[in-house]
């Protein structure tokens, strides 16, 4: 032993932590149920996702800072020419409230949706579109957001997730073949994956589609449920479970696969319009399929590929639903603004007092993280990332919540007036309350995040159980890892994160806190992959805290990103993000260091035990178990 320390001049202190990770954490691999995490980890070690890294407990700056900038001087004139004559077809032709009173998007709006090219933004130009880029495509529909979230669920099923299969995974012919009268609004697209036993486990779908017997065809039957689009659509992609045969052992087994199921083919038929809380205007039905024939060339993505069509699919347009609802939150907080300005009480505007203004410069803030959020990762996606499932999917969880916030918010700013109908912002609520179910419950997008997250964590510390097995060849790796490790043990932070060269000065105090914030993250991390190894699975409530710091972090690298590149241009709104942005970042550190401690808490852990207890005794009892206050 004394010779291993003096060879590699590792002290016993490093060398036992090293034994520590090795024994508690390495005899095992984790496995994970949630095949989305698995899926969308890369076997590469190597990444330059921000999300990834910051389970590591690294710093990964080239996606976000500085604040990426992909448009060029072309395409910020496109856009400008595209932006102005939608915002005002919606302010002078679109009626949200009589869209929503006939339960569908009027006749003269689709017609005018498509006349301006709506319906195939981001289909290129040869096959009949418009050939916008991500952060394009995401401006506009922020425009659409901040007017009616009905139609702008009309446009996103039909395009950000109706034909993206098609767009992202398609062959030549079968774009050439169905992109142009989609991209016209000819015809209408939807994406057919929920079914009433299989919600967000994707996998345990029940639809089937057999190969005939001369190979020609696939013979579809099943059902889905809630498809948005589903009565008006004319194009599907329906996943469905399919028979495969494995090359190497000759079992046959099903496996998910994606399939382009055109109307016109027979045997689609779907039901009459679900009654809903909110987006009314946009059509929610049930779809049929009996013994309909695919042909066998309208496979998308592969035999057994549909699973990887569908998260790609679902990954790649999350950041849409940021941008629309950073659009929305504009609308609620200019709402807000106006009675606040307006509304006198007491002597006073209503704008003068600290309730109020608190109000306003939350939602105010919120709004600004979700918008950084939301263009931050268009432009990784227009700079080619292919790594941006966890800051998608943060994106959705914060946005959608944000967006609530902000609506109730604005209610209450206007009191009763708010809570009117002709004011608009009650119909905005109801909208929105969907968002946080569809295309990924918050809640189990939060244990996607975690889990995601922890398997590319566990990834780097099995690359140090194979560096422990010949130390001699990767002595740095395991001198800079177990310097590492040593100085936690003794409890000195190893200070590895730092964005001084990063942030404008004016925000040094909001850097350094987002630094510690990653560094206690990856710290977090590892301890729980420790104590817990592949059981961190089980761990929920854990899980959801975790990801919750996560959302946290990723907002404050987003703001201090797009807070420095206006200080660096002296914008004329330079201070007030840097206000904005300080005050996001000083509270969320906060929140990040609650969120860590109860992951490793024990008296968290004896809390999340005993809500546990308390929901399984509710649920046995059928509803609240306690007894009456009265006594009967």
């Amino acid at each position: 032993m004394s010779r291993f320390y003096q060879a590699y001049k590792i002290s016993k202190l490093q060398y036992h932590a090293f034994k520590k990770l090795q024994g508690a954490f390495f005899s095992t691999h984790l496995r994970f149920m949630a095949a989305t995490a698995t899926s969308s980890v890369k076997n590469s070690q190597e990444s330059k996702s921000f999300g990834l890294n910051l389970f590591r407990g690294q710093f990964s700056a080239e996606q976000v800072f500085p604040f990426p900038e992909v448009l060029t001087a072309e395409q910020k004139q496109t856009l400008q020419e595209l932006v102005d004559p939608c915002a005002r077809f919606f302010e002078e032709h679109n009626d949200a409230m009589k869209n929503e009173a006939l339960e569908k998007v009027e006749d003269s709006t689709m017609q005018g949706l498509r006349e301006m090219g709506a319906f195939g933004l981001q289909v290129p130009t040869e096959l009949g579109g418009l050939g916008l880029t991500n952060t394009q495509y995401a401006r506009l529909v922020e425009v659409v957001g901040a007017h009616d979230l009905g139609v702008g669920i009309t446009l996103g099923a039909h395009q950000s997730i109706g034909f993206k299969g098609i767009l992202l995974f398609g062959s030549q012919i079968q774009k050439e073949k169905y992109l142009p009268d989609l991209a016209s609004g000819n015809k209408i697209a939807a994406f057919c994956l929920t079914e009433s036993t299989s919600g967000s486990d994707a996998s345990s779908i029940r639809t089937r589609a057999v190969p005939t017997e001369d190979g020609k065809h696939y013979v579809l039957n099943g059902s889905k449920i809630w498809i948005s689009n589903g009565g008006l659509a004319d194009v599907f992609t329906v996943f469905a479970q399919c028979p495969v045969q494995d090359s190497k052992t000759g079992e046959t087994k099903d496996k998910v696969t994606a399939f382009i199921v055109e109307r016109d083919f027979g045997g689609v038929t779907s039901g009459p319009p679900e009654k809903k809380m909110g987006i009314k205007a946009s059509n929610t039905a049930e779809l049929y399929f009996e013994d309909v024939k695919i042909p066998s060339e309208n496979v998308l993505g592969g035999i057994g590929g549909g699973f990887k069509v569908a998260m790609n699919i679902l990954n790649n347009g999350r950041f849409g639903m940021a941008a629309a609802l950073s659009g929305t939150m504009r609308f609620c907080i200019k709402k807000a603004v106006d009675h606040a300005a307006s509304r006198s009480q007491f002597g006073r505007k209503i704008e003068s007092y600290g309730a109020i203004q608190e109000k306003i410069s939350r939602m105010t803030t919120m709004q600004y993280v979700a918008e950084s959020m939301a263009y931050m990762i268009s432009a990784n996606m227009d700079q080619g990332s292919h790594e941006f499932q966890i800051e998608a999917a943060i994106s959705k969880i914060f946005a959608s919540e944000a967006a609530w916030f902000c609506a109730d918010e604005a209610i209450q700013v206007l009191g009763g007036m708010g809570y009117m109908k002709d004011c608009g912002l009650e119909k905005v609520l109801r909208d929105l309350r969907i968002f946080r179910i569809f295309e990924g419950t918050n809640d189990i997008l939060r244990l996607f995040i975690s889990l995601t997250g922890i398997q590319f964590a566990g990834s780097q510390l099995k690359e140090l159980q194979k560096a422990l097995s010949n130390p001699a060849s990767n002595l740095g790796l395991l001198v800079e890892a177990g310097a590492k490790r040593a100085k936690r043990l003794v409890g000195i932070a190893p200070g590895n994160v730092s964005f001084s060269k990063y942030v404008h000065s004016d925000l040094a105090l909001a850097g350094e806190k987002t630094a510690k914030s990653i560094n206690a993250f990856g710290e977090t991390v590892e301890d729980l992959l420790i104590q817990y190894n592949k059981k961190i699975i089980d761990e929920q409530f854990i899980l959801k805290r975790l990801a919750d710091a996560a959302i946290d972090i990723y907002g404050m690298v987003s703001v201090l990103s797009r807070a420095t590149r206006s200080l660096n241009n002296n914008y004329i709104s330079a201070k007030h993000e840097a206000l904005i942005c300080s005050v996001w970042c000083h509270e969320a550190a906060d929140r990040v260091k609650v969120n860590l401690h109860q992951t490793t808490d024990t008296t968290s852990k004896k809390n999340f035990d005993n809500l546990a207890i308390i929901s399984k005794e509710v649920v046995g009892a059928g509803g609240p178990f306690h007894r009456h206050a009265l006594g009967f």
